[in-house]
């Protein structure tokens, strides 16, 4: 079970370094739900602080390559750091819609390096988010895993929330 468990998180870990291409984390959350006995719960868990890190230190590398901008795109990156950081009451409602976007991550993390934001409160948005979207896909997981595709499909087209969407 261990051995389970460090995959995962090497796997996450790697997958939310990369910047570009990788696949999505849900994906691999699905993958370790159908093919071991990885309780739902630390499943969830132990992939969004997978997650989570990964991309916090994708920023912080992408911070390390801020000389390497041109003098123009980084006095552009500054002043799209101090509106960033401006209000308070932006930075909740900012932080809220990126925790709950299905929107690829990897490229707001880099952005959020060059620019120089705080990476802690990004990603405790980022971990909070995944930590929703993640448990309902690891939990359609066990049930159609419990079920079968078959009887998911027949139930949910039979059900009366079913015939109404």
């Amino acid at each position: 079970m261990l051995l389970t468990y460090l995959a995962l998180i090497g796997v996450v870990f790697g997958f939310n370094l990369m910047p570009a291409f990788a696949p999505p984390t849900w994906s691999v959350l699905i993958l370790f739900s159908l093919n071991s006995e990885v309780p739902a719960i630390p499943l969830v868990l132990v992939g969004a602080m997978a997650a989570a890190s990964g991309r916090m230190c994708l920023s912080y590398g992408t911070g390390l390559l801020r000389h390497k901008v041109s003098a123009k795109q980084r006095a552009n990156l500054e002043a799209a750091g101090e509106v960033l950081n401006r209000k308070t009451s932006h930075h909740i409602i900012g932080l809220a819609l990126f925790a709950l976007s299905p929107l690829p991550s990897a490229q707001l993390f880099e952005a959020a390096g060059l620019i120089g934001m705080r990476i802690v409160p990004l990603t405790l948005a980022f971990f909070s988010g995944r930590i929703v979207s993640y448990s309902i896909y690891v939990a359609g997981t066990a049930t159609l895993k419990a079920k079968g595709l078959s009887d998911v499909i027949k139930e949910s087209l039979t059900s009366p929330w079913g015939i109404v969407f």
